[in-house]
Parts: structure tokens; sequence; C-alpha cells
């Protein structure tokens, strides 16, 4: 794991693009903070930019490092989730213009998976995740699902977890308004 994190981190910093596991499924990821790193992700997806990414982060605090004014119910749902949830606030800062939607939104979820946990504790900046694939099509459940477009188009292909065959499901999905009134999208 180790070396794959250091490998990681090189792409990560010159703007490049990584194939990696993550607490759902497969992703590609990048500096959420590079908006050059951020088109290379839509361009190999071949996906328009007003069809935003989500980010992951390692820590509470880092949800208030990248949003304006992040609720209190938030932390208390977050605390309470059984399963990897992402959510949407309004209000982004600090991150790519070309991954914040209408209100400056973002999608952020705080990884519990050990890989992503210590390559953004290392990297301390958040990292774009999105799901492997080309746009309109199936979401890689495991390694093996990846097509050899997204494979051959990334930078850098983690090793750690490939072997796992576990059918991976995405996050579920809620919006936060500042307010504090939520709205769950997907469970």
């Amino acid at each position: 794991m180790e070396d794959d994190i250091k490998k990681c981190l090189e792409v990560l910093k010159s703007g490049g693009i990584i194939l990696y596991p993550t607490d759902t499924i497969w992703g590609l990821g990048c500096d959420a903070t590079n908006k050059l790193a951020v088109d290379k992700i839509y361009q190999l997806k071949q996906r328009f930019d007003n069809q935003k990414m989500l980010v992951l982060v390692n820590t509470d605090a880092m949800i208030e490092r990248y949003v304006d004014d992040v609720p209190e119910v938030a932390f208390q749902i977050i605390d309470c989730a059984e399963k990897p949830l992402t959510i949407i606030y309004e209000n982004g800062k600090n991150l790519a213009e070309n991954l914040l939607g209408d209100n400056r939104s973002i999608g952020i979820r705080i990884t519990k998976e050990p890989f992503t946990q210590k390559l953004i504790e290392r990297f301390r900046k958040p990292i774009v995740s999105t799901s492997a694939n080309i746009h309109n099509e199936n979401s890689p459940a495991n390694f093996k699902q990846v097509s050899d477009a997204i494979k051959q188009g990334v930078d850098y292909v983690v090793s750690y977890r490939q072997d796992d065959m576990k059918e991976h499901k995405p996050s579920s999905l809620m919006i936060i308004k500042p307010s504090g009134e939520f709205k769950i999208l997907r469970q």
C-alpha cells in the first residue's frame, strides 16, 4: 500500500489522474483544487462539466475548509451513517471552480477506507472521486469491471485491492441546505 500511496502522491501533485479503490466503487481521482486536472477527468469520462463530481476528505475538519457554512446537523448525520454517505453542500470554497455546481454546491464524503484515508492525510487536500467509467456506461463494482479505455487513460493505476471481487455500491446521497434542511437523494 505504501508504494501505491507514494506513486499516487507524485501523480496528484503533478496534476495527473489516478484509478483507485474507494470506500464504495473504483474511482478516478485527481487534486480537487486543480482545475486542469479536473478537466482531464471530464475529458476521460467524456462527460460535460455541468455534471458534477464529488470529493473525498478524511476528517470533519477538512469539510469546513471547503464549505463556507457547514450546518451542525451534517456532522450529526455523518456520525450516525452506517454506510458511505456523500453530502451535497452549498457554498463550496477553495476547490477547482469546475467542480462547483449551482449555489457553488459540492458533494463531499468522508472516506473510511484505509487506502484513501492515508492518501488524503498525506496529500492534505481533497481528492476528486467519480466512478471509473465512460459517461453513461455502468459503474464498475470492482476492479475487474473497469474498462481498458479508463485504465489506459489514467496516469497511475493503484495495485491495492485489485483482487477484491466484492461488488461495491455507490454511496448514499443527500443534500443539506445551510439552514439544516436536508433531502435524501439516494439510499
